[in-house]
């Protein structure tokens, strides 16, 4: 089944390319078809996610998979949330991980409550008009580490740091993160959902 990924980021598409590959599910970036970015005028990851789905499968003709994720910091109220991507534009810098990740320490500094969780709203549709959309949220509760650790991953993974495993995400290996992260979760859930469902 060739699926329409309502999504350009690379990294997204890396880690759902290899957690759906049991299902035999070819994952298509939405650029890679000529599709550009939907609006996400919305404030909740599953309002987001589902308009993603609907845009991508709308302009492919194909069953769409969107995920929507973002990091909520407690002593924020649960921001940046889907503002996650471009939470460092908001202080004067250019979007991007590394300034996400400088803005966030910045903002943390002297912070004693750093608890934190990672959120992954993922949303498929048979097509556009689909009634009833798959539904899976994964999320991780963590707490942001002082300081950038490991190398690998991408977004906030440096810092987001998980007290079972005593390390950030950065610093897991690919198979344990995949298999623990937020966006792991929703995979997995979307993956049951999609042979109850579709299958």
């Amino acid at each position: 089944m060739r699926l329409v990924l309502a999504s350009n980021n690379r990294g997204k598409l890396a880690e759902l390319q290899s957690m759906f590959a049991p299902l035999g599910v070819e994952l298509v970036r939405q650029a890679d078809l000529g599709v550009g970015e939907a609006e996400e005028p919305f404030h909740t990851f599953v309002e987001n996610a589902l308009a993603k789905a609907r845009f991508a499968s709308g302009h492919t003709g194909l069953p769409a998979l969107a995920d929507d994720a973002g990091l909520c910091v407690d002593a924020f109220g649960g921001q940046p949330g889907v503002q996650t991507a471009y939470y460092a534009t908001q202080f004067g810098y250019e979007k991007g991980d590394a300034n996400n990740v400088r803005a966030l320490l910045e903002q943390m500094r002297g912070m004693a409550s750093r608890r934190a969780a990672m959120v992954s709203t993922l949303v498929a549709v048979r097509s556009p008009e689909d009634p009833e959309p798959l539904i899976a949220v994964g999320r991780v509760v963590g707490e942001i580490a002082p300081e950038p650790r490991g190398d690998g991953g991408f977004g906030f993974d440096p810092v987001m740091f998980i007290p079972e495993f005593g390390k950030t995400f950065a610093e897991l290996p690919v198979d344990v993160k995949n298999a623990h992260s937020h966006r792991g979760r929703s995979a997995q859930q979307m993956l049951s959902l999609m042979r109850e469902r579709w299958f």
